[in-house]
């Protein structure tokens, strides 16, 4: 293929993957962007949307604190949870902002790809936090937060945050079964990071 593109004039390296032109061309499927709020300790979610915040204590240490935070940001919450995301990161990469993924989730026999971009990051010494909002084509229209925090006693927490509403197309009238599935994944997302702190 890129042989051929060279040999009709064309830049071989302007070559790009099917995956990937097909998310550079979706827009994000809801309005309030950044609405999880990932930097902020206290959250007051818009108004109409189904929202959703719970925090769990992973731990105590430096060791957990360092680990927890760079799987918040390196998608890590979501593949302990049995996603795939594809691109996948290079080892000791972390999702920057305005990078966009598809999110690879099996559910029995059912495979479903999900269009995201990544909306905040945000590190400190004290909070790291990956907020990722839904593309078009997506299950469900909205945005959530994966946020790790520590306080003065190092004590390690997890909170997840999210905002949802229906998808539009033919996933809006699955949208009861995929409320379902979405309370499975957040269980796993809370534990996701549980055997880190034994």
């Amino acid at each position: 293929m890129r042989s051929a593109i060279t040999a009709a004039g064309g830049v071989a390296s302007d070559l790009k993957l099917l995956a990937e032109y097909h998310l550079s061309q979706r827009d994000l499927s809801y309005s309030v962007v950044g609405g999880t709020a990932p930097g902020a300790e206290r959250w007051q979610p818009p108004d109409r949307w189904r929202a959703y915040e719970r925090t769990v204590r992973l731990g105590t240490g430096t060791d957990l604190w360092n680990t927890a935070s760079t799987a918040a940001l390196s998608w890590g919450i979501k593949t302990r949870s049995g996603f795939a995301v594809d691109p996948p990161l290079e080892e000791g990469r972390v999702a920057r902002q305005g990078e966009r993924y598809w999110l690879l989730a099996r559910i029995g026999p059912i495979h479903v790809r999900e269009p995201v971009e990544v909306v905040a990051t945000f590190a400190t010494r004290r909070r790291a936090a990956l907020a990722y909002g839904t593309l078009a084509g997506h299950p469900v229209s909205g945005e959530e937060a994966f946020i790790v925090s520590r306080d003065d006693d190092e004590n390690v927490n997890l909170t997840l945050r999210s905002l949802t509403r229906a998808g539009r197309g033919p996933w809006r009238a699955l949208f009861p079964v995929i409320l379902i599935a979405q309370r499975i994944y957040r269980r796993r997302y809370l534990r996701a990071l549980r055997h880190d702190s034994e």
